[in-house]
């Protein structure tokens, strides 16, 4: 799907709020109504927006700790990497998973309560795949977080 400035600037307002009516989608594009529901229904149906999601508040929620976990593996197989993507994608904790290039094999995203937790976690995972090394940082600071792609 080739995108023009008009799907780009109903992106942009999608990504702030996709609770706006269509009306004030419309008024932010300078579209009508019935336009914007028929750009929104083809950028889901092309899988350009993949979801309509609310963003909650880890704090809030007792998910106060978020840590990135270092993982180094010995195991480079497709059977080890379907077992280590299968494990990550089943753990709610683990927020995101990346296979990485340089020294770095993947990088684990996670939210927890608290380092208890992470241990839990850490136990959880090594006992479904094994790690040749992890090691794990936790966030102090939060600078920026968003979900929002630059249109």
């Amino acid at each position: 799907m080739i995108l023009d400035d008009t799907d780009r600037r109903i992106l942009a307002v999608l990504q702030r709020d996709t609770s706006l009516p269509l009306d004030d989608i419309g008024a932010a594009v300078n579209l009508s109504r019935n336009a914007v529901w028929r750009r929104i229904r083809l950028l889901e149906e092309a899988g350009v927006i993949r979801a309509r999601v609310a963003l909650l508040d880890a704090e809030k929620l007792g998910l106060g700790l978020t840590v990135f976990l270092m993982v180094r593996t010995n195991d480079h197989r497709p059977d080890w990497l379907a077992r280590f993507a299968k494990a990550t994608r089943d753990m709610p904790e683990i927020l995101g998973a990346y296979r990485m290039t340089g020294d770095l094999d993947y990088l684990i995203r996670a939210r927890v309560a608290d380092v208890k937790a992470y241990d839990a976690l850490y136990q959880q995972l090594t006992r479904r795949v094994d790690l040749a090394d992890v090691s794990a940082s936790f966030v102090m600071e939060e600078l920026k977080d968003t979900t929002a792609l630059p249109l």
